[in-house]
């Protein structure tokens, strides 16, 4: 099949999820019993165990009998609050198609279960049968449950990925860009990394996955916003792709080249001299007018070089939303093993979507996570001599002004 596109999410009032879902998913946490009491009653009734108390005993092997096989967040590296907004999300999907699903010792699986199984599954990327040992299942469960997981949440977690679509979260994207080194009206930072497999070389329909570093991978583009929440992304096309390449027949550029995106106000930096909406990208993009990249080569001048620094800080929020991707969610870290080439792209998809939700729920996690911006280690840095006449008339403009010298 096709790249996966980053898809719009519905419009939102508030960048918060709103509080009446996590209270309904928090009552709705699966913990197996009834609180139908008389209203009238005085009698304490006695209180059923929490769905993780159930859950966190049939955790066995290498996490068995310690301390974080206690702590949830230690298992699956999300809140429990967050856990039960996805809950939330996908339950209805999970429970309405009937399935054997079991442990090992009969009990039927629930939602909460199967949101638990896939979430250690895509967070860890540990192998199907860690997953079967820790959890008393078999691999081919592990392996249904992940899927069906990913199935529904491409579908219900679509809303946490999307282009701004009102002038007030643009206008709030682009305060907090200029907030980091001065690049005003910048509203996105774009970067790829690679996602590396392990896949038969004597197939010759595998060669187009062979990319320049000698490794077979997929791509994954992102285009991210100053918290590093992805705000359009593309996954599928094969390794052997210049960063160019991908850019050129992705949705995104599309879109741009039509008017459609990148589109809002412009701003004056000085008299005659505006400055239009972009985003910011490494070497590796070509130069565009709504697409600004660092100035190449030696000799650069002190107005070039001091652009270039502010330019790197600022695009650095694409590189560390990658390296916390791959990170967190694990099973598109390292090496896969055989994958399906045709589900990858989803799972990637996936992955930016419980990314995001994270972000969108302020979870306490956040506070945790290492802050890397190492997301594609021994990948060396593409270079695109591709230059629009225009664009570099702007980025000259743009230097000038950072560095105080465009007349007033």
């Amino acid at each position: 099949m096709g790249p996966i596109r980053g898809l719009k999410r519905r419009k939102k009032a508030e960048k918060k999820v709103d509080q009446n879902v996590l209270a309904a998913a928090a009552a709705a946490s699966d913990g197996d019993g009834d609180a139908d009491a008389d209203a009238d009653s005085l009698v304490v009734q006695p209180q059923p165990l929490d769905w993780w108390d159930n859950f966190s005993r049939r955790i066995s092997g290498p996490l068995f009998g310690s301390k974080k096989s206690k702590n949830f967040e230690s298992v699956f590296k999300i809140s429990r609050k967050t856990f039960d907004y996805i809950c939330s999300l996908v339950k209805e999907d999970l429970a309405a198609r009937q399935s054997n699903f079991s442990f090992s010792n009969g009990k039927p699986l629930s939602p909460n279960d199967m949101v638990a199984i896939a979430l250690r599954r895509l967070s860890s990327g540990e192998s199907l049968q860690i997953i079967g040992d820790l959890f008393g299942l078999n691999q081919s469960t592990v392996s249904q449950v992940t899927w069906r997981f990913v199935e529904s949440m491409e579908e219900r977690g679509l809303h946490h990925l999307q282009w701004p679509s009102k002038e007030t979260e643009m206008e709030d994207i682009k305060s907090k860009f200029e907030k980091i080194r001065g690049f005003r009206n910048c509203c996105g930072a774009i970067d790829i990394t690679h996602i590396v497999m392990n896949i038969p070389a004597v197939d010759p329909a595998n060669n187009v996955w062979y990319d320049r570093e000698k490794n077979y991978s997929m791509i994954l583009q992102g285009i991210v916003d100053p918290e590093m929440r992805f705000r359009d992304i593309i996954a599928g096309w094969p390794g052997s792709l210049t960063d160019a390449l991908v850019l050129r027949n992705s949705g995104f550029f599309k879109l741009t080249e039509e008017g459609k995106r990148l589109d809002g106000k412009s701003l004056q930096l000085s008299e005659g001299i505006e400055l239009r909406e972009y985003i910011i990208g490494d070497t590796g993009f070509p130069l565009l007018p709504w697409l600004l990249t660092p100035y190449q080569g030696k000799g650069l001048s002190d107005i070039e070089a001091e652009y270039n620094k502010r330019h790197s800080a600022t695009r650095m929020v694409a590189q560390m939303a990658l390296a916390r991707l791959k990170d967190v969610w694990r099973i598109i870290h390292g090496v896969m093993w055989m994958p399906d080439k045709n589900r990858l792209p989803r799972i990637v998809l996936v992955c930016c979507l419980l990314h995001n939700i994270v972000i969108d729920m302020e979870d306490e996690m956040l506070d945790e996570l290492p802050l890397s911006y190492h997301h594609d280690s021994g990948y060396h840095q593409q270079t695109c001599e591709s230059v629009d006449k225009t664009a570099s008339v702007m980025r000259e403009n743009l230097s000038l002004y950072l560095s105080g010298k465009l007349p007033p």
